[in-house]
């Protein structure tokens, strides 16, 4: 088994130690490979070569996806703990979502360029969970961590149901063929909102579903809070409802990436977030049968809408449960 397999496997077990360890064997290669810092394609740099953070300031370039980012953001007040400044050099999307988490001194928008900054050290914020050493229960503890709106009533007495069904061309096997999601509307007091982006945006008539989508993050957050569920693929989305504590529901393929366990309800990152996998690769009815049967349920044990989200988490214990 090679590092990286051995890695992934290690985190889908939560077992945080071991894939630490395993991060550090893979840092000490790399600092004796003699790479050159700041080379090669921004998503491929190791940044951090596991320097000191404590009184430190610190610089987090965040290269990768939005999602990514959301995900790991959460380390930003744990950072701000021991360094003595945290600056976020951010994707422009997310500077006024990012600006406003605990631990977060400054941001600064990324561009193809230099940062604008002065700082002692500087880490990729996908490096964040390596390099404090976080646990399973240091990363639960932390949601929600995003900035939240006030959560009001809509004003339909339906399920309000936020839906996304596909995303990016970039990886086609995580998108889900958007009529199965009208097998939610057989249950009458459902109502389906589109937060999808891009082409398939058009395709949320065909559903039907209400074509509710926004280009600008911190007004898609404030529409998930006004929503009772989020059913999406693996995408932005399902990091953003989850790390404003809002239930999500996440379908997986088979093949399913690191961050997620390959089997099992839950997921150590966010708390109230369920998974629903692929038995067999390409069968997305399978899914959305078990979404249908677990939505009866969701519907009789939400009691109200403002507190459905804290009815919802999963259950405290170390990791997760795998059921």
């Amino acid at each position: 088994m090679n590092l990286h397999r051995e890695w992934a496997d290690a985190l889908r077990r939560n077992d945080f130690k071991r894939a630490w360890k395993l991060n550090d064997t893979s840092l000490a290669e790399y600092r004796l490979s003699g790479a050159v810092k700041h080379s090669g394609e921004r998503h491929l740099q190791r940044i951090w070569r596991g320097e000191d953070l404590k009184n430190r300031s610190v610089l987090v370039r965040c290269y990768h996806g939005l999602g990514d980012t959301i995900q790991f953001i959460r380390f930003a007040k744990p950072l701000r703990e021991v360094a003595r400044e945290v600056i976020v050099w951010s994707q422009p999307e997310l500077l006024s979502l990012v600006r406003r988490v605990d631990g977060v001194d400054r941001v600064l928008p990324l561009h193809d360029g230099t940062p604008d900054a002065s700082f002692d050290v500087d880490i990729e914020v996908m490096e964040l969970a390596h390099a404090l050493r976080a646990t399973p229960q240091l990363v639960t503890g932390r949601v929600p961590y995003l900035p939240r709106v006030a959560r009001k009533e809509p004003p339909s007495s339906r399920l309000s149901i936020g839906v996304v069904w596909e995303a990016g061309n970039w990886n086609p096997s995580r998108s889900v063929p958007a009529r199965l999601f009208a097998r939610l509307l057989e249950q009458s007091d459902v109502r389906l909102l589109s937060l999808q982006q891009g082409p398939a945006r058009a395709l949320a008539k065909t559903i039907p579903a209400e074509d509710v989508a926004v280009t600008d993050i911190e007004m898609l957050a404030a529409r998930i809070m006004q929503l009772d569920l989020v059913i999406t693929v693996d995408t932005m989305v399902a990091h953003l409802a989850g790390a404003l504590g809002i239930p999500v529901w996440t379908m997986l393929h088979r093949d399913c990436d690191w961050r997620w366990p390959e089997t099992g309800r839950y997921t150590v990152w966010y708390p109230t977030m369920r998974l629903f996998h692929q038995k067999t690769a390409g069968d997305w009815t399978g899914v959305m049968e078990k979404i249908i049967d677990e939505l009866r349920l969701f519907r009789r044990r939400l009691p109200t809408r403002q507190d459905a989200a804290a009815q919802y988490r999963s259950p405290d214990r170390e990791g997760v449960d795998s059921r």
